[in-house]
């Protein structure tokens, strides 16, 4: 963990530097796997700690305290650092050359995970690769065929407000489950 929070290996191409992100601990039975801090996070070093963190956290029924008990939530991004803005707005994507480059080396720190929560399709992508669905909307409708090692979502940022009410089944049928399954593992 210490290599990982020390790493460089991308700084050329990072506008804010190279802060990399994440929380574990082998004690955790739930990982949440998420795109890549963003700006507010890399100003603070604590991961989700924006809006999308806050509804994350309403998905999920759990408070600050308890989403930060790294003890029970393992937090480990797609891309440990900010990777920019695109040109056109919105948050770049991951860096690809983090989640290789780390993933293997952390993710064995986490024995006791039973539940990873694939928050976002980068997400997706890279732990379910060709089992995902072809969009992210059907990967997370099916979340039932990543059962019980995963369950797929959506990144709640504030464009998830229109797709909730398009897809009213993830409010009835998902996040109850999610909630379920969260309980039992916290």
């Amino acid at each position: 963990m210490q290599e990982a929070r020390a790493c460089r290996v991308c700084a050329a191409h990072l506008p804010l530097g190279p802060r990399p992100v994440f929380r574990l601990s082998v004690a955790a039975r739930i990982l949440i796997v998420g795109q890549a801090p963003g700006t507010k996070v890399h100003e603070t070093g604590l991961p989700w700690n924006d809006r999308s963190g806050d509804r994350l956290r309403q998905w999920l029924k759990f408070s600050r305290e308890d989403f930060y008990d790294a003890t029970r939530v393992a937090i480990l991004p797609m891309g440990l650092c900010y990777p920019g803005v695109l040109p056109q707005g919105g948050d770049a994507p991951p860096r690809p050359e983090c989640a290789p480059l780390w993933h293997p080396r952390l993710l064995p720190l986490l024995p006791n995970i039973e539940l990873t929560l694939l928050v976002g399709g980068y997400a997706q992508a890279g732990f379910l690769k060709d089992d995902r669905r072809k969009t992210m909307t059907e990967t997370v409708r099916n979340f039932r065929q990543y059962l019980p090692r995963y369950l797929p979502l959506p990144h709640p940022s504030w464009r998830t407000t229109a797709w909730e009410k398009k897809n009213p089944w993830f409010g009835k049928i998902v996040l109850p489950e999610l909630r379920r399954r969260v309980r039992e593992l916290v």
